[in-house]
């Protein structure tokens, strides 16, 4: 046992994780981004245990990972150093206070999204933001996820009023306020968001909540192309529409679906859509939408606006993932996405899309089209590695055109170790430069989450 386990030993005793086959765990991931088991795992119940745990960390001269419900897909929580404590927030779950009144929460960072919902339920409030996968709300914030609904009701970024973190040195410190605005200071809430873990470790989080719709109606259209689907959706967030959700799915994603799901739908490009609002506000939205949709070859619109069907088919947007990977036995997924102006939406989709087919790969297109965000989830076999690099020349594509577009090379995923020199491009040397200054002034021994963001 290393030095820095025995003098964690007492203080956690079985939340202490040394077995190697409880550590090759922590090396799991969604993503494909090859790491290392952490050297040890803490998993604290308290603020004052996580301080703690940098103070010895760094005083052992180890690396500190932070870990939450192990979703992400860039190498986001990944272990690079030999000598790694990761910190497993999953005991720190508890869901501190829901002020009704004032239309917010306070969270620690273990707290899940459908734990908070379902917690929630009887107040009439609801947290919106939704990536798809159960994550946990500290890495929702660190990576400054988004998912189908950030249309209406934005991301994490939106939907963050203030944080509590540990620094480098052990120390806690709160940012924002319970107010709705401030113009205080330096707005260290958002530096925090999206920093993936590299500036100090979130352990408290106050968040926004949202009236529960008093009616509900998810929809799905079938297009004739790819074109139509997506025109529509620019036409609809021009014309200032109110919609909760636009999700595009292609014809090989529809395929997958059908088949995992047993959905039963055509295997055209498809709009999820979901509305939002009174019953008089659900039918006005709908109407400007079919109007739109008509113009642009849709076809038929299927409703469902029972709570069970509804479930039903977010489950099945949801899982359209393994639903792919199913799609070719022994395969894996490896998923990247970027964001553009939806003025270049349609264009950015058709651009992947036809190089897809000239490859001839299997690779879906799944998009949170609303805001201009789409993914591609290629399906490959691990030893087939032309078709690897088949797809990591179209992942390059997607990127510059993304960039040349005034767009990014991220919309949600983050950057980890997968997108560094894709930021590099995205930002230019002199903001890199920049953002590095703030790590080693915050962060100057690299003691959180080394090796992410920046390439060194």
């Amino acid at each position: 046992m290393n030095s820095l386990a025995q003098s964690l030993g007492d203080q956690f005793g079985t939340r202490l994780v040394t077995a190697s086959s409880a550590l090759a765990q922590y090396a799991q991931s969604e993503g494909l981004h090859a790491h290392q088991p952490p050297s040890l795992v803490a998993q604290p119940e308290t603020i004052d245990e996580v301080k703690l745990l940098v103070k010895k960390a760094a005083e052992e001269n180890y690396a500190i990972v932070a870990y939450g419900a192990g979703t992400s897909l860039e190498g986001n929580a990944a272990t690079i150093n030999a000598d790694t404590l990761c910190i497993d927030f999953s005991r720190m779950n508890r869901i501190v206070e829901v002020s009704a009144a004032d239309l917010l929460c306070v969270v620690e960072p273990g707290v899940t999204r459908e734990q908070l919902n379902q917690d929630i339920r009887a107040t009439g409030l609801f947290f919106p933001v939704d990536p798809g996968a159960n994550a946990s709300l500290g890495g929702m914030i660190s990576t400054r996820a988004s998912g189908t609904t950030t249309v209406r009701y934005g991301s994490m970024r939106e939907n963050i009023l203030g944080l509590k973190v540990v620094t480098a040195d052990g120390s806690l410190i709160s940012t924002g306020t319970r107010a709705r605005k401030s113009a205080s200071g330096y707005d260290l809430t958002h530096l925090y968001t999206g920093a993936e873990g590299t500036l100090g470790l979130i352990v408290e989080a106050s968040l926004r909540l949202h009236g529960q719709p008093e009616k509900i109606l998810a929809a799905t259209w079938d297009f004739g192309t790819i074109e139509g689907a997506v025109d529509t959706v620019i036409a609809t967030i021009q014309s200032g529409v109110p919609i909760a959700r636009m999700e595009l799915l292609d014809e090989a994603a529809i395929r997958a679906c059908n088949r995992q799901s047993a959905l039963g739908l055509p295997e055209k490009p498809m709009l999820f859509l979901e509305f939002h609002g009174s019953d008089a506000g659900v039918a006005d939205q709908l109407d400007l939408v079919r109007l739109m949709g008509d113009s642009n070859g849709g076809g038929k619109l299927q409703f469902a606006s029972a709570t069970e069907d509804r479930n039903a088919l977010w489950k099945a947007r949801h899982q359209a993932l393994w639903a792919a990977k199913n799609m070719v036995p022994g395969a894996v997924a490896w998923i990247t996405d970027i964001c553009v102006p939806i003025s270049h939406l349609s264009d950015a989709i058709t651009r992947a899309k036809t190089a897809i087919q000239a490859s001839g790969l299997f690779a879906p297109i799944l998009g949170h089209v609303g805001d201009g965000n789409f993914h591609v989830f290629f399906i490959l076999q691990v030893e087939d590695m032309a078709s690897w690099d088949k797809a990591r020349i179209i992942n390059e594509a997607m990127i510059d055109h993304a960039l040349s577009v005034g767009g990014t090379c991220t919309g949600e995923h983050g950057i980890g170790l997968g997108k560094r020199e894709a930021m590099r491009r995205e930002h230019g040397a002199n903001s890199v430069a920049t953002m590095r200054q703030i790590k080693n002034a915050l962060d100057p021994s690299s003691l959180f989450n080394p090796g992410k963001i920046f390439l060194d």
